[in-house]
């Protein structure tokens, strides 16, 4: 069993910025697909960024130039670091592992507000 935590999220004004981070149990963070989703109000949650076992990344077109994710194997934490906010970045931020058996687990979620 996985839990992930999240952590870093709060207020910031537009062009400020964040670092979250994705604390993880258990001994599968390193050999794990790493995920940063988020789901703005009355909206459906997207994909951020992802960060393969190879460390590999990938990123939303909204977000390219701006955000960038890395991991920490050694501290089972993942990392999205958030530069030049702006407000429709203004959403809660998942953290999502999945194994590589295919397993799936999310944390509870940070809230980020950008606003003046």
């Amino acid at each position: 069993q996985v839990q992930l935590v999240e952590s870093g999220g709060g207020l910031v004004q537009p062009g400020g910025s964040l670092r979250l981070s994705c604390a993880a149990s258990g001994s599968s963070f390193s050999i794990s697909a790493i995920g940063w989703y988020r789901q703005a109000p009355g909206k459906e949650r997207e994909l951020v960024a992802t960060i393969t076992r190879a460390e590999s990344t990938n990123y939303a077109d909204s977000v390219k130039g701006r955000f960038t994710i890395s991991r920490d194997n050694a501290k089972n934490t993942a990392y999205l670091q958030m530069n030049s906010l702006k407000p429709e970045d203004t959403a809660v931020y998942y953290c999502k592992l999945q194994t590589p058996w295919q397993q799936v687990y999310w944390g509870q979620g940070t809230q980020v507000t950008v606003s003046s």
